[in-house]
C-alpha cells in the first residue's frame, strides 16, 4: 500500500511539473523609437536556451516556473531582466541604444588582407574546440516565384576537432505546398557542408588568396554604434575579372574573432557574369549570406545564419526561376559529445526527402519565431500533421 501511495505521489508531482510548463513570448523594442529590434540574442538563463528575435522583435519559448533573461545586441546596451520585472512589463523588454555615434573613421588602409588572415585564423582555432549545437533549421523552396516546398527540423551537429560535423536529426517535417509534383526540380542545401563552411570560414577563401588584392578593395572603419568593434568592407574592383561578391565583416580587433559577416551580390556585379544558354545551365539571379557568431565567456560558436540563392535554370523549352532560402538558429550549446549509433547518423544532404518525424511542436519553441508571411505558410501545413 505504501509503495502504491508513493508511486501515486511521484506521478502527481510529475503531472504538476508538466502542468506548470507554459509558453511565453517576449518582445524586444528600442526604448526611444518603440520599434521592435530584430536579431537580438535572448538567453533563458534557467535552461540556457538561446533565442533570436524575428523582425517583429519577438521570441517564443516554453518554461516551467520563471527565469531571468539575458538580452544582447551589438548596437544596444546588454541587459539582464529578472522574471518578476519581465511579468510586470507585460513581457516587453526595452533596450537602450549605445548612441556611440562614432565617426566611422578609417582605421587603417595597410595590410588589411593580413589583418583578415589573422582574424580568420584565430576564429578557426577558437571555434574548433569539440562541441555540439542543437539547431533549428528551416528551408523554403520557390519555383517560378511561388512557395513550392518547405521543410524544417530540430537537429544536432557534433563538431569534431578538425571542424567536421556529424548530424543527427531529432525531429523534422517536409511538405509540398503545390498540387503539382516538383520533385524533379527540388534542391536543398547540404546541411553538413554549410555548417562546416561556417566553422571553417570557407566563404573567406577568395579574400585570403594572394591574388585577392588584384580583385578586391579592402577598407576598415570603426563600428558606428560599438567602439569595441571594427567593420571591414571588401568590394570588387571595377577592373576585377572574377570577383562579384561584396563582403561586410564585423569583428573584435582585440579578441581577433569574427562576430558577423554578410556577403551579397549587387545587380551591377551580376551583369558582369557571362550569361549561359545551354540546356541545364544555371544563371545566378540572387546570392545572399549572413552569419553571426556568439562569444559567451570562452565559448565561441555559430549563432544564426540566413542564406538565399536564386537562379534561372535553362530548359529545353522553358526556363525555370528557382530560389532556395535556408536558415539556422542555434538553440543550445554544449561541450559534451553525444553518444549515438552509426545508424542514427543522417547522411543525406537535405531534409527535403527525409520521412517526417514529429514528436512535439518543436517549431513553436525553436528559437526562431516566424513572421506573419511565414506563419501563414507554416499554418497551412497543420492539417497534414
Amino acid at each position: 500500500m505504501k509503495k502504491l501511495l508513493l508511486l501515486f505521489v511521484v506521478l502527481l508531482s510529475s503531472v504538476s511539473v508538466l502542468a506548470q510548463s507554459e509558453e511565453y513570448s517576449v518582445v524586444v523594442k528600442d526604448i526611444e523609437t518603440l520599434l521592435p529590434i530584430e536579431n537580438v540574442t535572448v538567453v533563458i538563463l534557467k535552461t540556457k536556451q538561446v533565442l533570436m528575435t524575428n523582425e517583429d522583435g519577438k521570441v517564443t519559448f516554453v518554461l516551467s516556473g520563471g527565469s531571468n533573461v539575458e538580452v544582447s545586441e551589438m548596437n544596444y546596451e546588454n541587459l539582464t531582466v529578472r522574471w518578476a520585472s519581465l511579468k510586470e512589463s507585460g513581457f516587453v523588454i526595452y533596450l537602450k541604444n549605445k548612441k556611440e555615434n562614432l565617426d566611422e573613421v578609417v582605421v587603417s588602409q595597410e595590410n588589411l588582407q593580413k589583418t583578415l588572415q589573422r582574424i580568420v585564423s584565430n576564429s578557426k582555432k577558437k571555434i574548433s574546440i569539440s562541441h555540439r549545437l542543437k539547431v533549428y533549421v528551416r528551408e523554403f523552396f520557390m519555383l517560378d516565384n511561388q512557395y513550392s516546398y518547405y521543410n524544417d527540423g530540430l537537429v544536432n551537429f557534433q563538431f569534431n576537432k578538425n571542424n567536421t560535423t556529424t548530424l543527427l536529426v531529432e525531429q523534422n517535417r517536409s511538405y509540398g505546398l503545390l498540387e503539382t509534383d516538383i520533385s524533379a526540380d527540388l534542391m536543398g542545401y547540404n546541411l553538413n557542408n554549410i555548417m562546416e563552411n561556417y566553422s571553417n570560414f570557407k566563404y573567406f577563401e577568395p579574400l585570403l588568396d594572394a591574388k585577392a588584392k588584384k580583385e578586391y578593395d579592402f577598407t576598415v572603419k570603426g563600428h558606428s554604434k560599438n567602439k569595441d568593434y571594427y567593420v571591414m568592407s571588401v568590394t570588387p574592383l571595377d577592373k576585377a575579372k572574377q570577383a562579384v561578391d561584396n563582403f561586410e565583416i564585423i569583428y573584435d580587433p582585440e579578441k581577433k574573432i569574427v562576430l558577423e559577416f554578410t556577403i551579397s551580390v549587387t545587380p551591377s556585379n551580376l551583369d558582369k557574369i557571362e550569361e549561359k544558354t545551354g540546356e541545364g545551365d544555371k544563371n545566378i539571379t540572387k546570392s545572399f549570406v549572413n552569419v553571426s557568431y556568439r562569444l559567451d565567456g570562452n565559448d565561441y560558436y555559430m549563432l544564426s545564419s540566413n542564406e538565399e540563392i536564386g537562379y534561372t535554370l535553362i530548359g529545353k523549352e522553358k526556363s525555370k526561376n528557382i530560389q532556395v532560402r535556408n536558415s539556422f538558429v542555434t538553440t543550445g550549446f554544449n561541450k559534451q559529445n553525444f553518444t549515438y549509433n552509426e545508424s542514427d547518423v543522417f547522411k543525406e544532404k537535405s531534409l527535403f526527402n527525409k520521412k517526417n518525424k514529429i514528436l512535439t511542436n518543436y517549431w513553436d519553441i525553436s528559437g526562431f519565431t516566424a513572421t506573419d508571411e511565414e506563419k501563414a505558410i507554416i499554418a497551412s501545413l497543420e492539417f497534414k500533421l
